[in-house]
């Protein structure tokens, strides 16, 4: 059985935004769109207080209009839809784990540059065991093309590229493989980046030279990171795949990377153990600061 795009509607502008998205690449991967609303029911809620009654009738009205949207901006994908009970966070967290990937929206701040998610959503990206897209306010499907002759957003044009942000330390299969299918899916170019922080003589081990020049170390894991990429491209030739390897923070080089990207790719580690609801400090900068969609990919 395919599992489903699911995306979580809350009724803001956010979230259909997000559902726009998903609706969208449910499209390019043949599969269905399952749309989630979580009311934040208290313990003791029964299906006969008239509380209750009034939050599922508000809650079918989010999803009637999510959907009756869907049909207008994304006529042909095949729509499901779900009312949960419970607070928000663990029932989107119940439904991620049927889907192939889950997307939420962002929460806007006026007069900043990007984005802050809220507390939803944060937790969802930093304990899901599946995909989380995390999609600004305001994307449209132009965003995700290359610009046209004029400069202008046009859907006529061809995808911008998806980057992944590679750890070489820790190379996930599932990350590549998701972000590879995503290109795929668009016949867009993947640029993979690695980000090689400067060593510190506190960094370095017995016996180790901290001489190496910076062009001898950007070489040598360069060489590391085709090695690494060359079974996948194996796999996905149809893909054009192009390997960097910068001396810079990640998370900048990332953020200033999403400025041209139709997607940023991150991993997560699944067990990792954190306090609160974070997934980490790449995935903390681009979540608030990238100028398009964030995946967050979960791995052992």
């Amino acid at each position: 059985m395919l599992r489903p795009v699911v995306a979580g509607v809350d009724g803001s502008p956010e979230s259909l935004a997000a559902t726009e998205w998903a609706a969208r690449e449910a499209l390019r991967r043949e599969l269905p769109l399952h749309l989630v609303h979580a009311s934040n029911w208290g313990p003791r809620s029964s299906t006969t207080d008239p509380a209750s009654v009034v939050r599922r009738h508000l809650g079918r009205g989010v999803l009637r209009k999510a959907e009756e949207h869907l049909v207008r901006a994304c006529p042909g994908v095949r729509l499901t839809d779900e009312l949960v009970e419970g607070p928000a966070t663990a029932a989107l967290l119940a439904a991620s784990n049927q889907a192939e990937l889950m997307v939420l929206g962002s929460r806007g701040l006026s007069g900043f540059t990007g984005f802050v998610i809220g507390s939803v959503a944060q937790g969802i990206a930093a304990r899901a065991t599946r995909p989380v897209v995390l999609v600004q306010a305001g994307e449209e499907a132009e965003d995700e093309h290359r610009l046209d002759q004029d400069g202008r957003p046009s859907v006529r044009t061809g995808y911008q590229d998806i980057v992944l942000g590679l750890d070489l330390n820790d190379p996930s299969d599932e990350v590549i493989g998701f972000a590879l299918e995503t290109a795929r899916v668009r016949g867009a170019r993947l640029r993979v980046m690695h980000a090689l922080s400067s060593p510190s003589l506190l960094s370095l081990g017995p016996g180790e030279i901290g001489l190496e020049s910076a062009p001898e170390r950007a070489e040598e894991w360069r060489g590391f990171l085709e090695a690494v990429l060359q079974v996948w491209r194996d796999k996905y030739p149809g893909v054009d795949v192009e390997a960097t390897v910068v001396e810079d923070r990640a998370a900048t080089r990332l953020v200033h990377a999403s400025s041209g990207a139709g997607l940023i790719v991150v991993g997560r580690r699944r067990h990792e153990r954190r306090v609160g609801p974070h997934a980490g400090p790449v995935t903390h900068a681009l979540v608030h600061h990238a100028h398009c969609p964030v995946a967050v990919v979960s791995h052992d």
